[in-house]
């Protein structure tokens, strides 16, 4: 589905410094279940500054395994202030290059290597300072407009599609695509290009016929999801798929679990909305 470097493929099969140090004296911890992908970044650093060990935890596609083990072997032996000037593109390009669609996996990575730091200096909020006041912008993945205008502003962001590539905002559902291009528009207002050239239309996905679609469900569902359910002892079955509602059951300890709701809307289809199509609807068919 996505023409990954042979680089990006070798940090997905074999990620350097999976895990958690126990005695890490920063921890990042960004993104959520909610929104897909979530990276959890330690690191210890020695008494001159330079950081001697780095380890990660990640919920999330290839590319944000693949860009969280980039990481890890880029700030390893650098000191705190060197490891401040590392970017987002610096982690893609290490990697040979992300696909534009993916390029918000190495903006994690970059989130949760600050996170760290600041946790390491002292801050122990986890969180971007600009965005502690920052207003939810993109209800389905929880993107705060001040995120989207740092962003933006750090990878010279002009269109809508953009912004959607490197934070997943406007991905979903589009409803707040009109204010993503206000805040583009706000943004870059006084460069010569006008508002319908700085703010495009959404990500227009190429038309799917049904058995395509069928076949991008069930991949998706395996890949990404059904392994997730597993390590909680629980499961997922597809019932029916009419159009672009997926009617499925859950199984094993999923069923009658308090959160299954959350778990349905929240990473199920969020993730189908994600790999397959942002129509696509998913309602629990509960069998006796």
């Amino acid at each position: 589905m996505w023409d990954y470097t042979d680089k990006v493929l070798d940090h997905f099969y074999n990620p350097r410094n999976m895990g958690e140090i126990k005695d890490a004296n920063g921890i990042g911890e960004v993104g959520s279940i909610a929104c897909g992908d979530m990276l959890k970044l330690f690191i210890k650093v020695d008494e001159k500054g330079i950081i001697t060990d780095a380890k990660f935890k990640t919920f999330g596609c290839g590319s944000a395994i693949a860009s969280a083990s980039a990481l890890t072997e880029m700030i390893i032996g650098k000191t705190i202030e060197d490891a401040k000037k590392v970017t987002n593109e610096q982690i893609a390009e290490y990697l040979g290059g992300l696909p534009r669609a993916k390029m918000h996996c190495s903006v994690l990575g970059h989130e949760a290597l600050e996170a760290a730091i600041r946790d390491y200096e002292g801050d122990k909020t986890g969180v971007q300072p600009e965005e502690e006041e920052g207003k939810i912008v993109c209800k389905c993945f929880g993107i705060t407009d001040a995120k989207i205008k740092r962003v933006a502003l750090e990878n010279n962001l002009r269109t809508v599609e953009d912004v959607t590539n490197f934070t997943k905002a406007g991905g979903a559902c589009g409803s707040c695509i009109p204010e993503i291009e206000d805040i583009l528009y706000e943004l870059w207002k006084d460069e010569p290009a006008p508002k319908e050239k700085i703010a495009t239309a959404r990500i227009e996905k190429p038309k799917m016929t049904n058995l395509q679609k069928i076949n991008m469900i069930q991949e998706t569902i395996e890949r990404e999801i059904r392994p997730q359910l597993k390590k909680d002892g629980g499961d997922i079955e597809i019932i029916d798929i009419e159009g672009n509602t997926v009617k499925v059951a859950f199984r094993g300890h999923c069923t009658g679990c308090m959160s299954s709701q959350i778990t349905l809307k929240h990473f199920i289809e969020a993730k189908l909305r994600e790999f397959v199509s942002p129509e696509i609807e998913v309602v629990e068919i509960k069998q006796t």
